[in-house]
């Protein structure tokens, strides 16, 4: 398993991803023949290196052939008026276009992700449908190439999660096909809302929209205090030349070392005196099925010496809400504490292995190099039962495998 980090020091963009894939060692002619399964016509591919502030980087560029505009009205009459008018894709059309091809699933369903992510956000500043949300003329092809050669370049080097540093934003204005707009762009701040950004004063558009929504669809957020192993580097360049900073893209992969995975979690806990205690083993299990990791009652002794409750809840940043809901929905509550935590978990796996009692699903910890099989209970009550033995005797033939 791999991790990345993108070193956004100077924002980002679709080409200078793909790039910086090249640049870390995913051959040219992977990125040519994977893109080949897209049915998509009309475009050359080709990659220089250049410096930047004297760091060689790898410049990617997409060329879009000039009658390609004619052509693509003819192969599909049905839809001349259409894209008479926007000489553009649609939303739909693309996330069409991608289910059709022969591309990996994993690789489909990244593209498609990090498609939607932008789209909602331009279908939410124009006011429109997400299917009817238009990439426009040139912009449609590029972003296709720029999003599916992100995904394709992912799997290539078998990335599982993605990092970030902070996002660079520029100031001042660019001009595009809607006129003068202020940087950065609009669906660029929409998407990255909720995202560790900061604004340099640098008059560029150093994170476009295609960069917004790769680093939306894809990554766990800062890099903060992660250990990794890096194994490639790659450093794509930006079209532009920045006085104050190279206008570069790094990518890092590496390993992570850590034997423990970190995630950010959150305890949701609240005081009850005044509840029929009938309800809990209820909210425990709907707050369990919503995907909390935990959720347990604590008895304590309130003030007025009354006898209540704490329920506290264990769970991730995205499931706060649902959280909130059951707990105000199904309790006397009137407000909870939220209290943010790093859950330092042992990596496990599920592996099958072989004892007397024939095969037997186990969990697995590693840490420092050494294995560790752990019984699990439902697997070992099976056996027990169909055995007619004691489940002890179960879980000590287990354990008796970790001595060896």
């Amino acid at each position: 398993m791999k991790i990345a980090f993108l070193d956004t020091f100077s924002g980002l963009s679709g080409d200078m991803f793909v790039g910086a894939l090249i640049s870390a060692g995913m051959p040219f002619e992977h990125l040519k023949q994977e893109l080949k399964k897209l049915n998509l016509k009309g475009y050359e591919l080709s990659i220089s290196l250049v410096q930047k502030k004297s760091i060689t980087a790898t410049k990617f560029d997409v060329k879009i052939n000039v009658d390609y505009k004619h052509s693509h009205e003819h192969e599909d009459e049905h839809h001349h008026h259409h894209h008479d008018s926007h000489h553009g894709r649609s939303y739909a059309e693309i996330i069409e276009l991608i289910e059709k091809s022969e591309l990996s699933a994993n690789v489909k369903s990244i593209s498609k992700n990090i498609f939607k992510i932008i789209g909602e956000a331009e279908a939410k500043i124009h006011n429109v449908k997400l299917e009817d949300v238009h990439f426009h003329e040139i912009g449609a092809i590029d972003s296709i190439v720029d999003i599916v050669g992100a995904a394709i370049g992912l799997e290539y080097f078998n990335v599982k999660n993605v990092f970030t540093s902070i996002v660079p934003f520029g100031k001042g204005f660019i001009q595009t096909q809607h006129g003068t707009m202020p940087i950065p762009a609009p669906a660029t701040i929409e998407i990255l809302k909720d995202y560790p950004v900061t604004f340099l004063d640098v008059p560029f558009e150093l994170t476009t929209p295609t960069g917004a929504g790769i680093i939306k669809a894809l990554s766990q957020g800062l890099i903060d205090f992660k250990k990794i192993k890096v194994t490639n580097i790659g450093y794509g360049a930006g079209s532009k030349d920045i006085p104050q900073i190279p206008n570069l893209f790094r990518l890092i992969i590496g390993e992570p070392i850590e034997t423990f995975s970190i995630d950010e979690s959150y305890i949701i806990e609240t005081n009850i005196d005044d509840m029929n205690p009938e309800f809990y083993p209820y909210v425990i299990e709907k707050l369990l099925n919503a995907g909390a990791h935990d959720a347990y009652l604590i008895p304590i002794i309130m003030k007025k010496g009354r006898p209540g409750i704490i329920l506290s809840t264990l769970c991730e940043g995205n499931k706060i809400d649902e959280v909130l809901n059951i707990i105000y929905k199904e309790t006397t509550t009137l407000g909870v504490r939220i209290i943010k935590i790093d859950r330092r978990k042992l990596n496990r796996d599920i592996e099958t292995i072989k004892t007397k009692f024939g095969e037997v699903k186990v969990k697995v910890v590693i840490h420092e190099n050494s294995k560790k099989y752990i019984p699990e209970f439902e697997e070992c009550k099976k056996i027990a039962l169909e055995k007619n033995i004691p489940i002890s005797d179960v879980y000590n033939e287990i354990l008796k495998l970790n001595s060896q």
